[in-house]
């Protein structure tokens, strides 16, 4: 019996034995290899990228992404999302440094939208309260970003009306939603389109609404406006539509009128006092020229500046010449005009804008000395003339100019009573 047993024992450990020896020699096959190599890559790999930092946005990224989101709010169509991207478009400039505003470049973009010093918006109104009462004035401009222009042009004449109207609520509308969207996103100031100042009264319970449009003619913007007035005949009681600033636009080149008369005396006035001489005749004699700039159209109304300019040559002022940014009509052209006043023999001359605000095309168009295309650039790239001075001043700021709009509302209010 132990014989039996010791000779078992002895088999368990010799099987044990020979068992380990195999197990030690054994190498992994190629199964064994599939089952560590991913173990192996779930351990190290992750844990690598877990360690690395984000890439941060470079100063380009940074200024292209403000770009982009000056680019979203200029445009002329407002949406539900305007006030939320002004806002984000403002807060994205404020978390730039200097060095990346700089940077700032987009289709519409640069770093002058936020950046520019154009005056104290908070001398401005908006005039976009309710409380109207039942009798309102809404005054329609196309309007500028430049603070100071909106504040002495544009508030001007509304504050001359409310002026001669106390019993009427003065509201305002701007007809670009660029500028409207400009103004907000950089200086939080909240002005009505057309759209929104209708709503308004209509929702004020407003029964009598007189317009009065501070643009210069009956061109595309004054037709415009007509457009959006028609859609609100059935819900304001009445509603009159006052004369833009110079009148009727009249048949052809020789048409002239008391308004544009009046506007062409204001003006000329208001530009030789600022170039500091008597009287038109005595820069006349002392070589200079008036170039009064306008914007020019495409419209049918263009006429009216070559009927400025023939209103002019009928009150003898022969050194005050009229132009236009868009060159319409033709002879208004900045080239046109430089070889009109060269050939009329005059040395000196006096860039004014002939715009009821003196905003961007006053102050870039045709005053910026940086600018090559600029009217300053062009005039003094020609050789032409001695010298080239500029007044940066809208037509809104003149007193005679804003009753002339005064009368204007008060032919409006009076066909209402007939």
């Amino acid at each position: 019996m132990m014989k039996n047993a010791k000779s078992l024992i002895a088999l368990i450990l010799a099987c044990v034995m020979v068992l380990a020896l195999a197990a030690c020699g054994q190498k992994p096959n190629s199964d064994n290899k599939q089952n560590t190599e991913p173990a192996n890559e779930q351990n190290t790999e992750p844990a690598n990228e877990q360690n690395q930092e984000p890439a941060q946005p470079t100063d380009q990224e940074l200024a292209d992404e403000v770009a982009a989101l000056i680019d979203a709010i200029y445009v002329q169509e407002r949406n539900d999302k305007t006030d939320e991207q002004c806002a984000a478009a403002k807060a994205a400039w404020d978390a730039l440094t200097d060095e990346q505003k700089e940077l700032v470049e987009g289709e519409e973009a640069d770093p002058d939208y936020f950046g520019r010093d154009t005056g104290d918006a908070s001398k401005d109104d908006p005039r976009n309260g309710d409380e109207i009462g039942e009798k309102e004035l809404l005054v329609v401009s196309f309007g500028t970003s430049f603070n100071d222009s909106r504040a002495l042009d544009v508030k001007g004449i509304e504050d001359a009306l409310q002026e001669a109207y106390p019993d009427w609520s003065v509201r305002r509308a701007f007809t670009a939603q660029i500028i409207i969207n400009h103004v907000q996103a950089r200086d939080g100031e909240k002005i009505d389109n057309v759209e929104q100042a209708l709503e308004r009264a209509v929702a004020n319970g407003v029964k009598t609404l007189v317009v009065q449009p501070t643009h210069l003619m009956h061109g595309a913007e004054y037709d415009e406006l007509m457009g959006v007035l028609a859609n609100y005949e059935d819900k304001i009681e009445k509603i009159a539509v006052a004369e833009p600033l110079l009148g009727e636009v009249g048949a052809d080149a020789t048409v002239i009128n008391a308004d544009k008369e009046a506007v062409a005396k204001y003006v000329v006035a208001a530009a030789v006092e600022e170039a500091g001489y008597e009287s038109l005749a005595a820069a006349d004699e002392a070589g200079v020229a008036f170039v009064l700039m306008g914007h020019g159209t495409a419209h049918l109304a263009k006429v009216t500046y070559s009927q400025m300019q023939a209103q002019m040559k009928a009150l003898g002022y022969k050194n005050v010449f009229i132009g236009t940014v868009e060159g319409e009509p033709e002879e208004t052209a900045c080239e046109n005009v430089i070889e009109a006043v060269a050939a009329a023999g005059y040395k000196t001359v006096v860039l004014r804008p002939l715009m009821v605000v003196a905003g961007d095309h006053a102050n870039n168009d045709m005053a910026d000395p940086e600018d090559p295309e600029s009217w300053i650039s062009m005039f003094t790239a020609s050789e032409k003339f001695e010298k080239i001075d500029t007044q940066i001043a809208g037509l809104g700021r003149i007193a005679d100019v804003q009753a002339l709009y005064v009368a204007h509302t008060q032919a409006a209010v009076s066909s209402l009573a007939k």
